[in-house]
């Protein structure tokens, strides 16, 4: 069996842009298409909370928008910066945490893709950056939250796989999730990256906890913040043309969040 390297997969930002790469043009039409069917305060100013490797605010920049963004991770900021001064683009971006975060001036648009939020592990925490968020938009501006919810009754673990290639480099992540617990609120994720290059193979292994929502669990949550009113809501097909109810029937849901 192979032997995997425990690591924190976002200290390998270069490894973790290369798996992700390929939806950044999709991702990033469908956030301008929420600014223009969604946000209401009509400036162009972005935030993008844990913004990892950069990709795609440095998309978002090159399309015209004032982009900024933190990331817990130095590694991951470290990256990004370069990205943005290889492609000529400016950006705001500094190290952050997601549930204490402040600026000088405010965003009207924001987004959280595929489940970041889930790193918040308490309901404090998740709280702290609602209110942050909120305070970080203009009334009017909009906060795009995608998140996975969870089926308690499924006891199947779960596994995705991507791959992605550049500069003679390959790089095959397969994530695999364990049923999630109601009690706990918690939910075990591991990544495992197998990394192929000229010098010859290496693997990787993360293990996180995520903070588990089902549909009444999120739903309360909404609830709790009303500085936010639900605009719409979507899956991870990214389709600005189909939104789709808030219930349950897709486990994928990407919230549009509209600061009153």
């Amino acid at each position: 069996m192979a032997r995997y390297e425990p690591f924190d997969w976002y200290e390998t930002p270069l490894y973790y842009d290369i798996v992700f790469e390929e939806g950044t043009q999709q991702e990033a039409d469908f956030l301008e298409g929420v600014w223009r069917r969604y946000v209401r305060s009509r400036g162009q100013r972005v935030l993008e909370p844990a913004c990892g490797s950069g990709r795609l605010l440095v998309e978002l920049a090159r399309r015209g928008f004032d982009v900024a963004g933190f990331d817990l991770s130095e590694a991951m900021i470290g990256f990004a910066e370069r990205r943005f001064e290889r492609a000529g683009q400016r950006g705001g971006l500094r190290v952050g945490r997601m549930e204490d975060f402040q600026y000088p001036h405010h965003f009207d648009l924001a987004f959280c893709l595929v489940s970041t939020f889930k790193y918040l592990l308490t309901a404090e925490a998740a709280d702290a950056h609602l209110r942050c968020m909120a305070e970080a938009l203009k009334p009017g501006g909009v906060y795009a939250l995608g998140l996975h919810l969870s089926d308690y009754g499924d006891r199947r673990t779960s596994r995705e796989r991507w791959v992605g290639r550049r500069d003679g480099i390959e790089v095959v992540c397969n994530i695999q999730g364990w049923p999630a617990d109601r009690h706990s609120r918690r939910e075990r994720v591991r990544s495992r990256l197998v990394v192929t290059t000229e010098a010859g193979v290496r693997r990787y292994e993360t293990q996180w906890q995520f903070r588990t929502y089902d549909l009444g669990e999120l739903c309360a949550l909404l609830e709790a913040h009303p500085a936010f009113e639900l605009a719409a809501n979507y899956n991870f097909l990214y389709r600005i043309e189909q939104p789709l109810p808030l219930d349950g029937e897709y486990l994928d849901n990407l919230l549009i969040l509209r600061r009153r």
